[in-house]
C-alpha cells in the first residue's frame, strides 16, 4: 500500500508542478505612459475632464485592444483610425 501512496503523492506533485503559471513580464513605466497617451489621442473623450463620459470614438473593447497592441509593440502603434475596417480589404 505504501508504493501506491507514493505513486499518488509523485503524480500529483508533478500535475501541480506543471499547473504552475508562466509569469508575465510587467510593462514599463515609459511604455504605459506612451500607450495610454495613444489610447487617448485614438479615443477622445465625449466631455474633457470626465472619464465617466465615454469616448467619441469605439467602444472600451477597442480601447483595451488599442492598448494592448501598444503594449506588445512596445510602445509603439500605428496611427490606424478607430473608425477603419478592422480587414483592412480596400474599399471598392
Amino acid at each position: 500500500m505504501p508504493v501506491k501512496n507514493l505513486r499518488t503523492l509523485v503524480g500529483l506533485a508533478c500535475a501541480l508542478t506543471l499547473a504552475v503559471p508562466v509569469t508575465a513580464s510587467a510593462i514599463t513605466v515609459e511604455v504605459a505612459r506612451a500607450c495610454d497617451a495613444a489610447v487617448a489621442k485614438a479615443f477622445p473623450p465625449r466631455q474633457i475632464g470626465n472619464p465617466a463620459a465615454g469616448s467619441t470614438k469605439g467602444t472600451a473593447k477597442d480601447q483595451r485592444e488599442y492598448f494592448q497592441k501598444c503594449v506588445a509593440n512596445n510602445g509603439k502603434v500605428d496611427d490606424m483610425p478607430a473608425d477603419a475596417p478592422k480587414d483592412n480589404k480596400p474599399i471598392k
